[in-house]
């Protein structure tokens, strides 16, 4: 008999898939490409589970179809291997991280090849390799020998910037640069040593150093992305982070905010994305006005603003406590407090001070700023909304018509001067963008849009400010202070930073003893012995951050062998960009906004041909664990503590040592007052140990020899409690019996217990955990494995059931007990071939018009879903077609083999193995997909329920097209109808096309 056998089906597939190449991509001019692609994972050590392959399963459903459908398509995996986590296990174990990224790069391969993904992994990607990152470390090169021309719109060659200076010095050129860049004419340009002229040119570049406000995390040794920081921590490992003023590596994604907002709109993306990206950008249209400060005759505060009609409501100036100027105009009384503040807002992260609105600190420098336009001086202070990266690290407070202004002057109780009228300052501010301006000299009377028009014209006429679009944006930090990272191909002469030839990279990573700092605080390769560009020149010590290796990687795909570009012109011409991008929507702000950075950037370059690398994206949701929590109860229960008191006594605990205790989560509400919620912890059970949210007697068992906390327990139930007894001698645990509490007992009020009363009744209730929909980690203990699954269930059914759970951009709980469902179809679908005693019986006969139509019908659906991206409502409709194919008792080839080309994309292996048994040599990979016929979705009869006196007494089929009156004569002449009419006469025969006939008698 012919079983099912997934295990040996999906061995047997993956094998031959394998062996032979199957999915082997090449440039194909003669069909349409299609280039898919999915965020490429980093290899952690944990390794896959259920959630991770979501996203892949949609892409390889694509793939799958768009080959079947006559695409040349690129489906390629690889992974982003640099990354802090096998840097961390290299610190705690002396184990170089290439070892551990190995490992763990070997275990996906493994994982994800058990899924029967398409791939052509002849294309494979490591980000760590040599061979790729001496890519990213050219791509580096070209931008620290580029800067961007706003006149052309584009990034040019460094050598042109240098041949306008040395013509007309740099007065005239209209480029992306740091704000403090001097104005040289030609001769002084001439002028200036070799060293200076690097400098300057520094200030220009796409990538150069700078001193910039970071995020330094001690714990880790290094500078983290804005991104990378949660909460004033670490996002990975949790460890503080503080505000520090650092010489970095910058990249001038600055230079390109406009095109990168342009470029949204010319874009198949999730809009909640495209909107994150708009905001992360935060483009302003305004004005920067200069307040100078009193008793410092050169130094003045910039701000900008985008109300500069409210500019004689200004009460007072705020800082950020990192701005350049605190300590210098900070008066001697107040130095103690403002330093003070300074070292406690800089532990703070930005996203921290951006979001806590209600928190308001801040202090007084001593100091006073001139309103640029009214004259008036108004105090300086420092405050943590104010942040050093965005703007100008200053503002102008007006704190009548600005919320986070007006509680500032709430607090410290400055003046709340009303310039736009309409609104109730001792309650609220004022912020209407519409409205008359008042008290505000030249500008009185007017609306706020012309006032605006009019406060940028004064400014500019008094030499005090000017017009500006500003960008919230900041220039890229692109330095880590740690070892596994891509090497910076640079070296420093006379402290000038230098390029490598191009003929030496890679730059490699050297041998190092040990994965830390030096003990003078350099970062890790600092370590490395007689490291030095030809033995003379110190290298740069920093590596390239996590981001780097990512931002070009879907170009190395299209050709991934080449040593003498990152991709070759033709193989870039033909592939194009990325057509498919499945991710998720935490890389908004990061990897997707740097990728589209260094994309227009090879544009600009004319190395590659879309201006935009990824067409069509789409974020896969999370798919949830279910994590299994059980409560502890504050205290111990000592031996001989009675437990449980009675009319005529009280029952005891006796020859246990200690005891934790564990609830129930139906007890609750019984819990006395020394068992309160305050004096419990909640602790996690690994869901192995759980069976739907309820342990038995050997699950805790099993528990408690995991956690080992070497004492004995009490677990309580609703009844009762279990008692678990720790042998110190044998390092075990053993169950010691059940105490039930029964009726007119009651717990000891002076211990945690249950308050309840049973009716003699001493089989346990059902000791039930606390179930919690959150995400899945390792340290929930909810990870679900999907080796085991497809174990149990095969990767077919596994494939299937993840699209079954909903739409693909929906989080969804995971349950693992939905599977079975899945696993039941494809056996149904697999019986289809054979008959009751297993033996192959598929025919040639000709199909039957109601096979047509359910074939039909799914074809149509599933090619409308895939094109539309709804897998689930796929899923579906195989189901529904099955079950009528089984109801029909079909074994049609004509039907079973364009169904079996049809779900070919969600269970390869299945369909793969009928394929060939079906008599095809070639891999079903590579069929063409069915097409659907209008014909047979159409309905050209209908089963007519025929009616006597109003009641239906049978049914009798009709080609629609037939007239009432051919109808009425077909029922009247049915022997069926005769009989039911017993000869008596027909008073009229009322016939309703496509619903129902009733003879009347």
């Amino acid at each position: 008999m012919s079983e099912y056998d997934y295990r040996s089906i999906e061995q047997k597939w993956q094998r031959f898939w394998s062996e032979n190449k199957t999915f082997k991509t090449d440039i194909d001019k003669s069909k349409p490409k299609f280039y898919a692609m999915d965020m490429f994972p980093y290899p952690s050590g944990a390794g896959l589970h259920v959630g991770h392959p979501l996203g892949y399963i949609a892409s390889d459903i694509v793939s799958r179809y768009k080959r079947l459908k006559g695409f040349n398509v690129l489906h390629p995996m690889g992974f982003d291997s640099f990354g802090l986590p096998a840097e961390q296990y290299a610190i705690q174990t002396g184990q170089h991280p290439a070892v551990t990224t190995k490992q763990n790069i070997e275990r996906y391969i493994e994982q994800l090849s058990n899924l029967g993904f398409s791939f052509d992994w002849d294309r494979e990607i490591r980000t760590s390799e040599p061979s790729y990152y001496k890519w990213t470390q050219w791509i580096f090169m070209q931008l620290f020998n580029s800067w961007y021309n706003y006149d052309t719109n584009k990034a040019e060659p460094i050598e042109k910037l240098v041949s306008e200076f040395s013509m007309r010095g740099n007065t005239t050129i209209n480029a992306a640069c740091d704000e403090d860049t001097p104005h040289v004419t030609a001769d002084a340009w001439a002028r200036l040593s070799e060293k200076e002229q690097q400098d300057l040119l520094l200030k220009y570049r796409l990538t150069f150093l700078s001193e910039a406000v970071v995020n330094w995390c001690p714990a880790l040794g290094t500078v983290l992305a804005n991104d990378e920081v949660i909460g004033g921590v670490s996002e990975r490992g949790g460890y503080p982070v503080e505000r520090k003023l650092m010489k970095q590596w910058m990249m001038r994604i600055t230079a390109y905010a406009e095109r990168l907002l342009q470029g949204l709109d010319t874009i198949d993306w999730p809009e909640p994305v495209k909107e994150m990206q708009r905001n992360w950008i935060g483009k302003s249209v305004g004005a920067e006005l200069r307040f100078q400060i009193d008793g410092h005759e050169h130094k003045h505060i910039t701000v900008f603003t985008t109300r500069i009609d409210t500019i004689f409501g200004v009460s007072f100036v705020v800082l950020a406590p990192e701005h350049e100027y605190v300590t210098e105009i900070t008066t001697p009384e107040q130095k103690a407090e403002v330093e003070e503040y300074v070292a406690w807002a800089k532990n703070r992260s930005e996203r921290d001070r951006m979001s806590d609105v209600k928190t308001v600190t801040g202090t007084f420098t001593g100091s006073y700023a001139i309103n640029p336009i009214s004259g008036e001086k108004v105090p300086v202070w420092i405050a943590d909304y104010v942040l050093a990266g965005y703007g100008t690290g200053a503002v102008m407070a007006v704190p009548g018509h600005d919320s986070r202004d007006y509680a500032f002057a709430i607090k410290f109780n400055l003046p709340i001067p009303e310039v736009v009228a309409g609104g109730d300052l001792s309650k609220e501010a004022h912020a209407a963008k519409e409205g008359k301006i008042i008290n505000s000299d030249f500008l009185n009377g007017l609306e706020v849009k012309e006032a605006i028009k009019a406060g940028i014209q004064r400014a500019e006429e008094l030499g005090v400010g000017k017009a500006r679009i500003n960008y919230r944006m900041r220039d890229a930090v692109f330095g880590r202070q740690r070892y596994w990272g891509e090497p910076v191909p640079v070296y420093y002469k006379d402290g000038i930073p230098a390029l490598l030839e191009e003929s030496e990279l890679p730059l490699m990573l050297p041998e190092v003893d040990a994965y830390l700092p030096t003990e003078t605080g350099e970062p890790p390769l600092g370590r490395a012995q007689d490291w030095k560009y030809r033995g003379e020149f110190e290298y740069e010590l920093s590596t390239m951050p996590g981001w780097a290796g990512s931002s070009w990687y879907w170009y190395r795909y299209m050709d991934p062998k080449n040593d003498k570009a990152f991709a070759s012109q033709e193989a870039i011409n033909y592939w194009q960009a990325v057509d498919l991008y499945i991710g998720g929507s935490e890389h908004a702000t990061g990897h997707l906004l740097y990728s589209r950075f260094w994309n227009k950037f090879l544009f600009d370059l004319g190395l590659v041909n879309q201006d935009e690398p990824f067409k069509k994206l789409i974020n896969q949701g999370m798919i949830l664990g279910v994590s299994e929590k059980i409560v502890r109860s504050g205290g111990a229960i000592s031996s001989n503590m009675e437990i449980i008191r009675t009319i005529t006594g009280a029952r005891e605990l006796n020859d246990i040592e200690v005891f934790s205790q564990y609830l129930s989560m139906d007890v609750d509400s019984f819990l006395t007052e020394a068992g309160t919620q305050k004096q419990n912890s909640t602790l996690f059970v690994p869901i192995e140990f759980t069976t739907n949210h309820t342990m038995e007697v050997e699950q805790i068992l099993e528990f408690l020899r995991w956690k080992n906390e070497r004492m004995s327990s009490v677990f309580t139930v609703k009844n009762g409690y279990h008692i678990f007894h720790y042998d110190n001698a044998e390092n075990d645990y053993k169950y010691f019996g059940f105490e039930p509490i029964y009726e007119g007992e009651s717990p000891n009020l002076n211990s945690t217990g249950i308050g309840n009363k049973t009716s003699h009744n001493e089989i346990p209730s059902a000791f039930m955990t606390r179930p919690e929909v959150e995400k899945m980690s390792k340290s929930k203990y909810n990870v679900v494995n999907p080796d085991v699954l497809i174990k149990e269930y095969g990767a077919d059914t596994l494939r299937m059931y993840e699209m079954f759970l909903g739409p693909l951009e929906q989080f969804k709980p995971w349950n693992t007990n939905g599977m079975d469902g899945v696993y039941k179809f494809l056996r149904r679908f697999w019986k289809l071939f054979f008959d009751d005693q297993g033996n192959w019986a598929v025919t040639e006969e000709t199909p039957t018009p109601a096979e047509l139509k359910s074939l039909h019908k799914t074809i149509k659906k599933v090619e409308e879903d895939i094109e539309r991206f709804s897998f689930g409502t796929s899923v579906s409709q195989f189901m529904i077609c099955v079950n009528e194919l089984t109801a029909l008792k079909t074994k049609k080839r004509a039907i079973l083999e364009p169904l079996t080309v049809v779900l070919a994309s969600y269970a390869p292996h299945i369909t793969e193995e009928l394929w060939n048994r079906l008599g095809h040599s070639e891999s079903i990979a590579y069929a063409a997909y069915p097409e659907w016929k209008e014909e047979f979705l159409t309905e050209s009869t209908f089963d007519y329920p025929i009616s006597v006196n109003g009641k239906v007494k049978t049914k009798l089929t009709f080609d629609l097209k037939a007239s009432k009156e051919e109808v009425e004569k077909e029922v009247l002449a049915s022997e069926q109808v005769q009989k039911l009419l017993e000869g008596k006469p027909v008073k009229k025969v009322i016939v309703v096309p496509g619903k129902i006939v009733n003879v009347v008698i």
